[in-house]
C-alpha cells in the first residue's frame, strides 16, 4: 500500500461527515489537468504506512466519523480490500474516489460491505474519454461503473472537473443524457493547482458560466450542483 499522502481532518471529502482523507499513489490514467500529478507519476516509496494510519484513526475514534480513501487510482492497490477491512472494522464510514476503471474490484468492494459512499470523476463524454484521460482506455469499463453505482445500494455521487479547453456545453448535455436519473451529479470548476500534469494549458470557466452548465443538466438529472464557484447555488 503507497500512502502517500494522509489529511487528518476534512470536512470537504466526505460529505457531511468529518472525516480523514488517504492519498494512496499511483494511477492508469494521465489526465493532462490531473492537480494531483505527484500522486500520479511519483514512484519513491510509501510516505506513511498502514500501521501508522491506523493507530491514528484509532486515537480518533468519537471524533472522525468517516475516511476517505483517494488517489492516484485506489483501486490500483491490491492491498485495498484488507486495509479497508481493518479500517472498517474500527467502526468507521468509508469513502471511495474512483475514475471507474476497475468495476470488478468496486463491486466487490460493496459486495463485502466495504465501503459506504462511493464518488466516480466523469471526465467527458463518451466520444472525447481517451483525449481527456490522455491515453487509450475501456469504455466498457467505464459503462459497466456508471451501471454498477445507478443500480447500487450504497450512496454514491458522478463529477465532472469541467475545462474551458476539453469541454464544452455539447460535452455536458451529452453526458448529462448518458448518466440520465443519477442520484447526484457534480460540476467542478477546474482550479490550477500549480502541480498538473501538463502545466500551462488550461483555464476554468466563469462562475456565471458554471451557472449555465448546471442549469441546463438540471433538465436530465434530479439533482446537479456547483463547486468551487463563488456565486450563490
Amino acid at each position: 500500500m503507497r500512502i502517500l499522502g494522509f489529511q487528518k481532518t476534512t470536512l470537504l471529502d466526505y460529505p457531511h461527515k468529518l472525516a480523514a482523507t488517504i492519498f494512496l499513489g499511483g494511477c492508469n490514467l494521465r489526465c493532462p489537468f490531473c492537480h494531483n500529478a505527484k500522486l500520479v507519476t511519483d514512484t519513491s516509496s510509501a510516505n506513511f504506512s498502514e500501521s501508522e494510519i491506523l493507530t491514528y484513526l484509532k486515537k480518533r475514534l468519537g471524533i472522525l466519523e468517516g475516511v476517505c480513501i483517494t488517489g492516484g487510482e485506489p483501486t490500483l492497490s491490491k492491498d485495498l480490500i484488507s486495509f479497508l477491512h481493518n479500517i472498517k472494522e474500527l467502526g468507521f464510514l468509508v469513502k471511495l474516489d474512483t475514475n471507474g476503471t476497475n468495476p470488478d474490484l468496486v463491486s466487490d468492494l460493496i459486495h463485502r460491505k466495504l465501503i459506504d459512499y462511493i464518488a466516480m470523476d466523469i471526465k467527458n463524454c463518451p466520444s472525447k474519454y481517451e483525449s481527456t484521460v490522455g491515453c487509450p482506455l475501456s469504455m466498457d469499463a467505464i459503462h459497466q461503473s456508471i451501471q454498477l453505482l445507478m443500480e447500487s445500494p450504497i450512496d454514491y455521487e458522478f463529477r465532472t472537473t469541467v475545462v474551458r479547453e476539453l469541454h464544452t456545453m455539447d460535452d455536458l448535455i451529452e453526458i448529462g443524457q448518458w448518466i440520465s436519473g443519477a442520484r447526484q451529479y457534480h460540476l467542478q470548476k477546474f482550479v490550477d493547482s500549480g502541480n498538473l500534469l501538463c502545466p500551462n494549458q488550461f483555464t476554468s470557466y466563469t462562475d456565471g458560466e458554471m451557472i449555465a452548465f448546471r442549469d441546463s443538466l438540471r433538465e436530465f438529472l434530479p439533482f446537479v450542483s456547483l463547486r468551487g464557484v463563488n456565486q450563490p447555488i
